[in-house]
């Protein structure tokens, strides 16, 4: 009989071998099986869920910008919340084609999208790009009743920057807008991103630091379709810093009324009104027209507002309050005044005769009087701005000792309020002309110089703080825009007022001075009576600051004058005489006389404090400033000062 060798197909051991193969293979085959019941049928939907909570997002919490207040305690800026339209490029599907649907969703032009979009690469792909700002609630419907075909896209609640009364105040505010390319290369803006707010302009640059807060963060769990599913971890984000101004609201709002009101029929408007606290350089008012809305500047600016606001030719982005550069006329000879007193070469029972001109060299230099004031000593100089006084004065003195004290009072330098676009201004010397033309100062220049024109050059602002150092006894104080800021925590930075200086006169002769001031307000004959404010003692000066000679224009008076041709118009002023808590000072470009048409404005401003600090409200009915304007029309802009 044949032996069978091992592996034979009647081997018992091959066979159970083989058997215990194939128990095993069943086993193996059953438990993929019933896992496979088990996770397809027994828990399908609950690992279907699981397996859309697939990708964590990592989101930066924008933090609230800090409000801005003024003096008492009213809202100029604030934060509110707004919904952004954003898409996370990493988790789109086909950019394009959400893009467009997007597009059509919110009303806007695919092109912009696909400019906001761009072309994300590396992280950027992981971070939400915004594409429309400040969605209202019809748009944010639409797009959330589609989000679920959308993935990637995001609606968020972003905070937005507000301000309630519009333009008013705009130039003191400033603007927002998207850190630069420039910004985000300098160490004072390290932790800030792309895309990230920051002040462009006015209070909301000037204090940046305070108002712009801490961003904080969180990291979310999102689906497939990028629709949050669970918060891992978050920290907050810290609100900015309240910011308290001195400025006073109403004054505020009174200025920019009165000031708009000043335009004649069909005409615009443009100049800037200043208040100010002499006692600490409290910044009451900062107003410039034409303004604008700073508003606009919250979200992404549309390019035609931009290009419509830079192409207008009165320039409505410009704070003439600081960067305008004018001749201050006859505000200047305030200063004349002081300098020749303390020089001793005016007393104030010293006489001159005006005859109506002064003949100096080759030339006759007019007063604005035509047949003269006769004899005047210097409070009637100032009562009724006579030009011949000061054209001597002036020479007296020679321009550069004028020039040492006009810089004493503030004047040919900035005040260090801190805003951006700050002029200098100009005071004349011989070194200046000689550096700039390469020419020596002539004495007839002096001439003009003495009366505020010529080369001289100041701002509003100037004009102010040196007009506040008459008030104060001499003592040239930097404009304070902030009283205080206030924590998130409460507690409470002070910002205390700052001296910068002391003009070189002593305070009898200031007082000298202030007496002329007073005549010019409340005296029979002054310039500025249209700046009187019943049972209020109000000291100032009137000024017309000559823009061209008009030969061609003889004949011609007030408003048949080409309007870029007219005389600016000046007022400065402060009150209470005695104790002086507030000064104004006003210009009208192209306003003609300062008497006729910028008085009425300081009378409008002074008349409100007045009656705030009197408890009563204001008058029902008030002259219009533009009254002026109409009496400049029939006596001309060379009218009285």
């Amino acid at each position: 009989m044949t032996q069978l060798g091992p592996g034979s197909a009647t081997d018992p051991f091959f066979e159970s071998r083989l058997r215990l193969l194939g128990v095993t293979m069943i086993a193996a085959f059953t438990i993929f099986g019933l896992r496979l019941f088990q996770l397809q049928v027994m828990q399908g939907d609950e690992l279907l869920e699981r397996s859309q909570r697939n990708s964590i997002r990592t989101e930066r919490l924008i933090a609230p910008r800090g409000e801005i207040l003024d003096r008492a305690g009213r809202v100029l800026a604030t934060t509110r919340p707004a919904f952004h339209l954003e898409v996370v490029p990493s988790e789109l599907r086909d950019p394009e084609r959400t893009l467009a649907v997007l597009a059509a969703l919110v009303d806007e032009d695919e092109e912009r999208l696909l400019t906001s979009y761009g072309e994300p690469r590396g992280r950027a792909r992981f971070q939400p790009r915004r594409l429309a700002a400040d969605l209202d609630w019809e748009r944010l419907a639409r797009v959330e009743s589609h989000r679920h075909a959308l993935p990637g896209v995001l609606t968020e609640i972003r905070p937005y920057r507000q301000y309630p009364h519009g333009a008013l105040a705009a130039h003191l505010l400033g603007s927002l807008g998207e850190v630069s390319p420039a910004q985000l290369e300098s160490e004072r803006f390290e932790d800030y991103r792309p895309g990230d707010v920051v002040g462009k302009s006015g209070v909301e640059a000037l204090f940046e630091g305070q108002l712009r807060g801490r961003a904080g963060g969180r990291n979310v769990v999102v689906d497939v379709a990028g629709r949050e599913v669970e918060v891992l971890d978050r920290v907050e984000a810290r609100t900015g810093h309240q910011v308290v101004l001195a400025l006073d609201l109403e004054l505020q709002r009174v200025a920019e009324e009165a000031l708009a009101a000043a335009a004649p029929p069909d005409e615009p408007v443009s100049g800037a009104v200043v208040v100010l606290d002499p006692r600490d350089g409290g910044v009451l008012a900062l107003a410039s027209l034409p303004s604008y809305d700073p508003n606009l500047f919250s979200g992404r600016i549309e390019v035609a507002v931009w290009q419509e606001l830079n192409a207008d030719p009165l320039k409505p982005l410009q704070n003439r309050a600081l960067s305008g550069q004018y001749p201050p006329g006859s505000t200047y000879k305030a200063f004349v005044a002081a300098a020749a007193l303390e020089e001793g070469l005016r007393t104030p029972r010293a006489t001159i005769f005006c005859p109506g001109g002064f003949r100096f060299g080759n030339r006759t230099y007019r007063c604005w009087k035509r047949d003269g004031h006769g004899t005047v000593a210097l409070t009637r100089s100032l009562m009724q701005s006579c030009d011949v006084y000061y054209y001597r004065a002036g020479l007296d003195l020679g321009i550069d000792r004028l020039a040492q004290y006009a810089h004493g009072f503030g004047l040919g330098r900035k005040t260090g309020i801190g805003l951006d676009g700050e002029q200098p201004g100009l005071v004349p010397t011989t070194a200046w002309k000689q550096r700039r033309f390469g020419q020596p100062w002539m004495p007839g220049e002096t001439v003009s110089a003495s009366i505020g024109q010529g080369y001289n050059l100041v701002t509003p602002l100037q004009l102010a703080v040196a007009y506040a150092a008459i008030a104060n006894g001499g003592r040239v104080m930097r404009p304070r825009l902030a009283l205080r800021v206030v924590q998130p925590g409460g507690a409470v930075i002070r910002q205390p007022p700052v001296e910068i200086g002391r003009a070189p006169v002593s305070e009898q002769n200031l007082a000298l001075v202030t007496e002329g001031l007073h005549a010019v307000v409340d005296g029979a004959g002054g310039t500025g009576r249209r700046a009187q404010v019943p049972g209020l003692s109000v000291a100032g000066k009137t000024g017309t600051s000559q823009v061209v000679r008009l030969e061609a224009a003889a004949g011609r008076k007030g408003l048949a004058i080409p309007r870029p041709f007219r005389d600016h118009a000046w007022f400065a002023a402060f009150a209470p005489v005695e104790q002086p808590e507030i000064v104004v000072a006003v210009l009208i470009e192209h306003g003609g006389g300062g008497g006729a048409n910028a008085a009425p404005i300081a009378q409008r401003v002074l008349q409100r404090w007045w009656d705030d600090k009197n408890g009563r409200l204001p008058p029902d009915s008030e002259p219009p400033a533009a009254a002026g304007l109409a009496a400049a029309a029939a006596g001309g802009p060379h009218g009285a000062d």
